[in-house]
């Protein structure tokens, strides 16, 4: 053989090898990625042999499957059109999943392990079983009253987001984001039809297809003063501890002073930390913050939640919808130093304080759960195609302990005094212990405030029933009133459904 001929033999020897080893990486590696792969035609329409099971709560469906005759023989259907669209999200035929049909996409599809011997059962009788079932957290009347709540609220807001669970569990009572959408129209069999309505959403200016309840983050205003308090408690202070105040305060090189809402907010020289709260008095925490240190702030965030990136909401077990981090941002000098007037603004929720909606209302549940932090949930239970059998059901675990029980109690009366005493009254509840804090957060620019409020519900036995986070973007001088009315509406309907007054 000539020269030439050997080296085109062994060009096409190595060619030979590299597309086996290319062949057997994808056999080894890539396989299960490429058989999951939401873009996957083939197995998108073998789905569609098989019914889907039901995503349900309270015993009402949010979505469903229904029998069309065609190539792909079921269509995926959600009953109740925007109202829950944020916790199911959506399941086309050639785009990705999101929300809980995403993360019990498997089991929901009948092709999760978990499902094994029905799949083996199948083969014998030639029935196709229906996928699982999945069973929701959410109280269809709290989740409801969250959404009617938030569209039709009195300052015209249209983005925000509304948060409940339960203290005691972490199972996420109501989950809405303003404005929402009808997921129906991406589950269309026309898959132009269905990536035309994704791309008029997408470019929507109002951002309907953001999570903003567990995806965005916002400047927390006042809200932040919970977590300004809590750290002040575990550092020798007391809810009667008197702490400078004043009508202005300017720290230490800062160029602008930092004031109060309205003048008659703490104009004294000094106030309790209790007053401060329940006045929301932004001098008293500013300077309070600035003694404290950033890194005493910014360790009682972590404590609460912040920067942590790795929280998801599903099942306790296993993923579910991402969940952002908030973060307190920076607080120092180019030195390394504290930089006062960066610390200041950060003791009272701005400069770089960024939170969701969910972490709102986790700070106000691990207040009223005596200082436990439970991993916040949304899957109660997975339950086999015959609805008999129980494959997982949730067990509540604690995610962090804040604060000590001791100090939990000093935040819960502090408070509690902010609703019957101060800038809360419009989430009192009769019969009930309710605590809070309203939050309004300077946005920069043009835009009006943020309006937010965190709080819970404490029944007569002393157990917290509800906590809640109420955010309205951008709604101005009001908005804070406005969402602690809100939620005071939503914790009303979590009473109800327990069958409370």
């Amino acid at each position: 053989m000539n020269a030439p001929l050997r080296r085109v033999g062994i060009v096409v020897m190595v060619l030979f090898g590299l597309l086996f080893v290319n062949l057997n990486w994808v056999q080894a590696y890539k396989a299960d990625e490429y058989r999951t792969s939401d873009y996957n035609g083939r197995v998108q329409v073998a789905e569609y042999e098989r019914k889907r099971g039901i995503i349900e709560a309270g015993g009402t469906p949010l979505a469903s499957s229904r029998e069309t005759g065609g190539k792909l023989k079921f269509l995926r259907t959600y009953p109740k059109d925007e109202l829950y669209a944020h916790v199911i999200g959506y399941k086309p035929v050639n785009m990705a999943a999101t929300g809980i049909e995403k993360s019990e996409n498997e089991f929901l599809a009948g092709t999760s392990d978990q499902l094994f011997g029905d799949r083996v059962r199948d083969l014998f009788t030639g029935n196709q079983t229906a996928g699982g079932n999945i069973l929701l957290t959410l109280s269809p009347r709290a989740q409801e009253t969250a959404y009617r709540e938030l569209t039709e609220n009195r300052r015209g807001v249209t983005k925000g987001a509304a948060v409940a669970l339960d203290p005691t569990t972490g199972a996420i009572q109501a989950l809405v984001s303003m404005p929402s959408f009808d997921p129906n129209p991406l589950a269309d069999h026309d898959t132009e039809q269905a990536q035309a309505a994704y791309d008029k959403l997408d470019a929507d200016e109002d951002g309907p297809l953001k999570n903003r309840a567990l995806a965005e983050t916002f400047p927390p205003g006042s809200t932040f003063k919970v977590i300004t308090s809590a750290a002040a408690l575990e550092n020798g202070y007391t809810p009667e501890t008197r702490i400078p105040a004043g009508s202005s305060y300017l720290p230490p090189t800062a160029g602008t002073p930092i004031r109060n809402a309205a003048s008659s907010i703490c104009p004294e020289a000094q106030v309790t930390l209790t007053e401060a709260l329940t006045e929301s008095c932004n001098t008293g925490f500013a300077q309070l913050g600035v003694k404290l240190t950033a890194d005493v702030l910014k360790a009682e965030a972590r404590q609460f939640g912040f920067e942590d990136d790795e929280l998801a909401v599903g099942r306790l077990n296993d993923g579910g919808q991402k969940v952002a981090a908030s973060r307190t941002g920076e607080m120092t000098a180019p030195g390394g130093n504290d930089d006062p007037p960066q610390v200041a603004q950060s003791s009272i929720g701005q400069n770089n304080v960024r939170m969701t909606p969910l972490q709102g209302a986790l700070v106000a549940a691990a207040v009223a759960n005596d200082g436990r932090q439970m991993r916040p949930y949304l899957v109660q239970q997975q339950l086999g195609p015959d609805r008999t059998t129980d494959y997982y059901t949730a067990v509540p675990r604690q995610l962090r302990e804040p604060v000590s029980a001791e100090v939990a109690r000093q935040l819960q009366e502090m408070m509690v005094s902010v609703v019957q005493n101060g800038t809360g009254t419009n989430a009192r509840i009769s019969g009930y212990r309710v605590g809070g804090k309203t939050g309004t957060a300077e946005t920069g620019g043009n835009s009006d405030d943020h309006g937010w409020f965190i709080g819970f519900a404490i029944n007569d036995d002393g157990k917290p029933v509800s906590a809640v986070c109420v955010f309205l973007e951008a709604a101005g001088s009001g908005g804070s009133a406005e969402a602690a009315r809100i939620s005071q509406q939503i914790m009303r309907a979590v009473i109800a459904d327990r069958g409370g007054r």
